[in-house]
């Protein structure tokens, strides 16, 4: 953490630019004497601001009454009080204070960014409502200003002044708000929502509730892994679990069920059976639905049915021998099979292996590990063909959306199959070399959750924003046909989407900028409805305003997509540099137009952009960008698909993992103990931690853990005694509580269930579990936290001279 008075070189001290909301600079450098070896104790901390950020929010909810402030970071825990602006937990921004002209964006470099997270979940003691209100141009917010006695109201997004129509006149207070200003959340409320009418229905009339329909792989290594009995017995209690609005009253999505191997396999279902039917489409090149009635049933109705094909399917396909699988044919017959029955929804495929069988979508096996580090190596990450890409725009239009859950022993061209999920809207899981046996919890709890998540369908999403700025990109797992409309098979409550915005004419110091999205979706009952989230920022004519009001976790997960999308039309080598040159600019451009003059052998950072360095190094040091011969093609594609569509908060545990030391925790209560920085340097031989990024989570063993821990967490007296395969035991004893308390709680922060993988110091697991310790020098050639700081240093005073 910042330490003033250090005389190393770098030394941390008060910054320049005087107190203010998140705004001191912080130079690091030597006064006098010669440069030494930079301390790691006087760089930036990542801990130290997380920290420092808790203890600021720790007592007093976080309102959202005023425009333009910055609020807590993605680390901290708080609770939102909605006055007028969205919650960060919708909307967060890479500047709260945006800069009124082009040229001084351009000139600082400083990306103006909002992530949404449209659907994202509230605690329980924070609420968003429902309701009925008229339609304009831009839907009624805070923002609105009523004039002439309530008769007309001025909309900020247009600026044009509009009669308020009888129904919705209202008088105004002596300070010339609305006297029903509280009881209509559209007036007083940053995010709201409300039935949509049937105007905004596909053809002009209410849609049906959606439907899921499993396929499942019974090709032979699906079977054989134990996948597939795992996945039926599994099936029978999930669907008790759908998802549904109302908690006391059924689901009303409707189920279906196809098995596939190079063929197709349907099933009917209908309640009046006796027993499942098996329908089977041999000819997979024009792939129809052999059956509409009885192919989606109501769970509830056809229990027996579909219980009794649940047991079968293991049975029946036990002893294929069967290794050659189709995959594009099966989204086909899927889509076809919602878009027969009218509605929306989502396929849940359980896919083992490339596609390899005659069929269109067949692929073949491309991966070249020669090609890594060329100019070639984007090829690798592009799809092949076009068969994909197609069948995507059909399924959006269908409004079929589509979670991948793949189980590969061997190359599978996840860069081919990904889109599927990326641009449908749906979700993707990889278990590479499943075992049911190690593999499965991890899996079924993935399953669970991923099934029983808020959900919205066939939906569109628009970004307004008021006169000066306009949206210009947008990333995430979504498709666009033209420049507007952000189009989504599904949507659920961890998706975000990032959007970059531009000025298009000067913005105004006093009046701000104003964002609004609007999220047109069918619930899971069958309701169109709107959701609407305002922002209301600000805006400043000097950079020091523009840097004091920056927060670094958004811009990363801008830099990250950005960087990722643009694999696949160009060299790793050169989008690496042009965001090492970006950073170096921003910081430049602060220690040009915010620093006190100083010593170039400073180098200054802005207090709340202290941590760019060491996270922008991270995202440079990361699998997509920076590959390594022993790291395979699928999982790097698999990283980069999956990065595209997360919020600011799991793209902020990504790059920087959390590692805590279990060896020094408060036995008295129930927090988490406080997080250790990401390097080698913070462990010793002694110590237990858990590192965990969102993705991996691993129980590091130093060679000389205390004999009691082992005997409290493992039962065994020695570290020989544990191997590779180690599960954490369920023991009944303080410490082994405690840890495995520890443990659930991290889960339960993040989307994807975690592994426990445990790991030894000095043994084969090891060089993975480092590779995670994102402050050190990486095994793949990307440089240290402290090596960094003097590369950015260097370039930093090459702009400046």
């Amino acid at each position: 953490g910042p330490h003033p008075g250090f005389q190393q070189p770098y030394a941390v001290s008060q910054g320049p630019m005087g107190p203010g909301p998140q705004g001191t600079g912080t130079p690091m450098g030597p006064p006098h004497g010669q440069p030494r070896r930079l301390d790691p104790d006087s760089i930036p901390s990542p801990i130290q601001v997380i920290e420092d950020d808790r203890v600021q929010h720790a007592t007093e909810p976080y309102s959202t009454v005023v425009r333009g402030q910055v609020p807590p970071l993605v680390t901290t825990d708080f609770l939102v009080h909605d006055q007028g602006n969205a919650s960060p937990r919708f909307i967060r921004c890479t500047s709260y204070n945006l800069p009124c002209t082009s040229e001084m964006a351009k000139q600082s470099q400083v990306p103006m960014v909002a992530v949404i997270k449209p659907l994202a979940s509230l605690p329980s003691n924070e609420v968003c409502f429902y309701f009925f209100i008229f339609r304009l141009g831009a839907y009624m917010c805070p923002f609105m200003q009523f004039i002439d006695g309530g008769r007309r109201f001025h909309c900020t997004f247009c600026s044009c002044t509009t009669e308020v129509p009888q129904h919705f006149f209202q008088h105004l207070d002596h300070t010339g708000r609305r006297v029903d200003y509280y009881e209509r959340p559209e007036l007083s409320m940053g995010s709201y929502e409300f039935l949509a009418t049937v105007d905004y229905c596909k053809e002009n009339k209410q849609p049906n509730p959606p439907s899921f329909v499993f396929m499942i792989d019974v090709s032979y290594n699906a079977i054989k892994s134990g996948l597939v009995s795992l996945l039926c017995e599994e099936l029978k209690t999930l669907l008790d679990h759908l998802p549904r609005e109302d908690p006391v009253a059924q689901s009303s999505i409707r189920v279906g069920f196809v098995t596939y191997n190079k063929i197709l396999h349907f099933y009917n279902l209908k309640a009046s059976l006796g027993q499942p039917q098996m329908l089977v489409v041999p000819d997979i090149s024009d792939v129809f639905v052999p059956l509409l009635d009885g192919f989606l049933v109501d769970v509830q109705e056809s229990r027996v049915v579909i219980n009794s094909l649940l047991d079968k399917i293991p049975s029946i396909f036990a002893d294929t021998r069967e290794t050659e699988i189709v995959f594009a044919p099966v989204i086909q017959a899927g889509m076809q099979a919602l878009k027969e029955a009218e509605c929306a929804g989502k396929l849940f495929v359980f896919h083992s292996s490339l596609p390899i069988a005659e069929a269109p979508g067949k692929l073949k096996n491309r991966e070249d590990r020669k090609l890594l580090n060329t100019d070639k190596e984007k090829t690798l990450f592009q799809p092949q063909g076009s068969v994909y890409q197609n069948l995507v725009k059909d399924c959006v239009a269908a409004g079929c959306s589509v979670d991948l859950f793949l189980f590969p022993s061997q190359y599978v061209d996840v860069a081919t199959l990904g889109i599927v999920p990326l641009n449908t809207g749906g979700n993707f899981f990889k278990y590479s070399c499943f075992q049911s046996h190690l593999d499965g919890e991890r899996f079924l709890c993935d399953l669970r959750r991923d099934m029983q998540k808020p959900i919205g369908f066939d939906a569109v999403m628009r970004v307004r924003t008021s006169t000066g700025i306009r949206a210009v990109e947008f990333f995430g797992s979504f498709l666009m046909s033209n420049t507007t409309d952000v189009e989504l098979a599904s949507i659920d409550c961890d998706k975000a989407i990032t959007v970059e915005m531009k000025h298009d004419d000067k913005l105004a110091e006093e009046s701000g900028a104003l964002l609004q999205c609007a999220l047109l979706y069918t619930s899971m009952s069958g309701q169109r409805r709107l959701r609407i989230h305002n922002l209301a920022l600000n805006c400043c004519n000097t950079m020091a305003d523009m840097y004091r009001h920056c927060e670094t976790d958004t811009i990363i997960n801008y830099f990250a997509k950005s960087a990722y999308r643009a694999i696949i039309s160009g060299p790793t080598k050169t989008i690496r540099e042009n965001l090492m040159s970006q950073c170096a600019q921003i910081l430049a451009c602060y220690r040009k137009s915010c620093a006190n003059p100083s010593s170039t052998g400073q180098l200054i950072l802005p207090e709340c952009m202290k941590l760019l360095p060491v996270y922008l190094n991270c995202v440079l040091k990361s699998e997509p960008l920076m590959g390594t011969p022993d790291m395979g093609m699928d999982e790097r594609a698999y990283l980069r698909y999956l990065i595209l569509s997360m919020d600011v908060a799991d793209t902020a545990a990504f790059f920087y993992p959390r590692l805590l030391p279990l060896d020094k925790m408060d036995m008295t209560n129930d927090a988490l103990p406080m997080a250790l920085r990401c390097s080698e340097d913070r462990l010793n031989d002694s110590s237990v931690c858990l590192l965990e990024n969102g993705l991996t989570m691993f129980l590091w063993l130093g060679v000389a853990t205390p004999h009691d821990m082992l005997q409290s967490l493992f039962s065994v007296p020695s570290l020989a005694q544990i191997d590779g395969d180690t599960m954490l035991p369920v023991l009944d004893n303080p410490l082994s509580k405690k840890v495995r308390n520890v443990i659930e709680k991290v889960r339960a922060q993040r989307p994807r269930y975690m592994k426990l993988m445990v790991v030894k110091q000095k043994e084969k697991l090891e060089p993975l579990f480092k590779h995670f310790l994102v402050e050190d020098k990486s095994r793949n050639g990307g440089s240290s936290y402290v090596d960094f700081l003097c590369h950015m240093h260097k370039e930093i005073r090459q702009l400046l001279n």
